[in-house]
């Protein structure tokens, strides 16, 4: 069914899933209708000394969910997403696992622009890790513009909101000033000058200003020489929290989001663009990763989950379902989550085709797909996979396939290759999480004789029959042996046979993994020696 632009524009407006309430702040932006010939401005920023990261994909996934409500809120007015690289920053030191590391030692304090790379495959350090960035975001396939700290600064770009800094210096010093301890605040100024010597990015006093000439005076370190630069043209550039608020007004941002531990900062940045009669632009703070103990993921602690990693057991899909839920709530990033996921997003994507409007727009898969989900055909849950690859014991996707073909015939790696990245994904979180932590008990009398007498009406229903008819046997079987609460059962059942306290539909499982290999599950099981007394 084709939606018009019109109902599609009122829901969105009516909507209260959170892309739409951030968008809604962009509306508010401009009471009177976004000017025509405006652009919509969202930016995110990103530090080259080291490379994108699982909190990059949040960041720029999040952005595009809140970029695409506000599109449908307002038909027809563009948008651009800015992925800023602040890479005139100094290199302040060397980063771990870095080749070369005396390269960049002779080059600390250089803009990472000028610090040779140590991969030998672009010009500078900071351009090997805009490469990577892009091609990070490439990789999603992010809609995005890149822009360089660098090339704005050297352009000119920059240049007129650098001199209004300049003229408000005395404004941007008293907002700046009592947030610092008395020693940074004896030596602090919103500009750091690039050394015409040295090459360095300088933190040093300012000693004379002079707005008319656009200039700024300080002493070279370690002499009495004063040097005189212009703050335009790529001479100096900004202390972060200034830089920031620059590039907010200097590119007419209208929505950033950050993180948690940046809301100071936040607060700090639109502080000095009010002072330099702008408007700083809308966002929100989200909450940071925690470990798998609940603490707080540090990169030198290397306590988190990096996207490679999630990558190796899941599709991207459940990883950016993860990130649009609860973005203000602290959450886990461990191994353990990304299952969940996985099943999450399949169950979403199912229900979203027969959902009414209002339900579609507050589904996850309407922004993590743009609002055009796809149609996939999971006949085998990623659960169900796990599971099969556990007891399979086997990390080979062609054998898993196999079992997979039996119970869905016409199914294939070719015809069906969401499944296939399923399979994959399964065997290699059975193999590293979920094999090594099996342990199958042996069963009571009791429970063998339940499980002997499961295995015989099993064999009566014979094989290849539906999931249904062996579920219904099983319940039966836990009828006749006398559970009262037939969950006891199954959770026998999986501590038996499986090895966890939890597991899949067994009717569904007998069928995946086949009538002949449960029944020889169950024999193991039975063997007299494994009977517990």
């Amino acid at each position: 069914m084709t939606i018009s632009v019109e109902t599609m524009q009122a829901a969105a407006l009516a909507n209260k899933a959170w892309p739409y309430e951030e968008a809604r702040k962009l509306l508010a932006r401009y009471p009177d209708g976004v000017p025509a010939g405006r652009s919509i401005i969202f930016e995110t920023g990103y530090g080259p000394s080291g490379l994108p990261h699982i909190g990059t994909f949040g960041e720029v996934v999040r952005t595009t969910m809140v970029r695409r409500a506000f599109e449908a809120m307002a038909p027809g007015v563009k948008t651009r997403l800015i992925a800023f690289s602040d890479d005139m920053d100094g290199l302040r030191k060397v980063p771990d696992g870095i080749p070369n590391p005396e390269m960049l030692r002779a080059a600390l304090n250089k803009p990472l622009t000028q610090v040779p790379d140590p991969f030998g495959t672009h010009a500078s350090f900071g351009a090997h890790n805009n490469a990577r960035l892009r091609a990070f975001l490439d990789g999603f396939g992010f809609d995005y513009e890149f822009l360089s700290s660098t090339d704005c600064y050297a352009s000119g770009m920059f240049d007129a909101t650098l001199l209004r800094i300049l003229a408000h210096y005395d404004d941007v010093m008293a907002i700046i000033l009592p947030t610092l301890g008395p020693e940074r605040r004896a030596t602090y100024s919103p500009f750091l000058p690039i050394d015409p010597v040295s090459g360095h990015v300088l933190q040093v006093p300012i000693v004379a200003r002079d707005t008319e000439a656009g200039t700024v005076t300080y002493i070279r370190p370690g002499t009495t020489d004063s040097v005189t630069v212009p703050v335009t043209g790529g001479a100096c550039k900004l202390q972060w929290k200034v830089d920031w608020a620059m590039r907010w007004l200097a590119l007419g941002v209208d929505y950033e989001m950050a993180g948690k531990d940046l809301i100071d900062s936040v607060t700090l940045s639109g502080k000095i663009v009010r002072a330099l009669g702008g408007t700083p632009p809308a966002g929100f703070n989200y909450e940071l990763f925690l470990d798998g103990e609940g603490a707080k993921i540090s990169k030198s602690k290397g306590n988190g989950l990096t996207i490679e990693q999630w990558l190796d057991y899941g599709p991207p899909t459940s990883l950016a379902l993860y990130m649009f839920q609860s973005p203000r709530k602290a959450k886990r990033l461990h191994y353990d989550v990304i299952p969940r996921a996985i099943e999450d997003y399949a169950d979403f994507l199912g229900r979203y085709p027969e959902q009414p409007l209002e339900q579609q727009l507050g589904n996850p898969v309407h922004h993590i797909h743009e609002g055009a989900p796809p149609s996939v055909d999971l006949p085998v849950s990623f659960s169900l996979l796990l599971n099969l690859a556990s007891v399979a014991a086997t990390d080979d996707p062609a054998r898993l396939w196999g079992f997979v073909q039996r119970y869905a015939p016409g199914t294939s790696p070719a015809t069906h290759p969401q499944l296939d990245r399923l399979v994959h994904h399964a065997a290699a979180y059975a193999r590293d999480f979920v094999v090594p932590t099996l342990h199958r008990r042996a069963p009571t009398p009791a429970e063998a004789a339940a499980l002997n007498d499961l295995s015989s009406r099993l064999a009566a229903v014979g094989e290849n029959a539906e999931a249904e008819a062996y579920q219904t046997v099983v319940y039966e079987a836990g009828k006749a042996a006398g559970y009262e609460n037939l969950r006891d059962w199954f959770k026998s059942l999986y501590e038996i046979l499986i090895g966890t306290a939890n597991g899949p539909r067994m009717g569904s499982f007998i069928a995946l993994y086949g009538l002949a290999a449960s029944r020889a599950l169950i024999a193991d099981a039975l063997d007299s020696r494994s009977i517990a007394s």
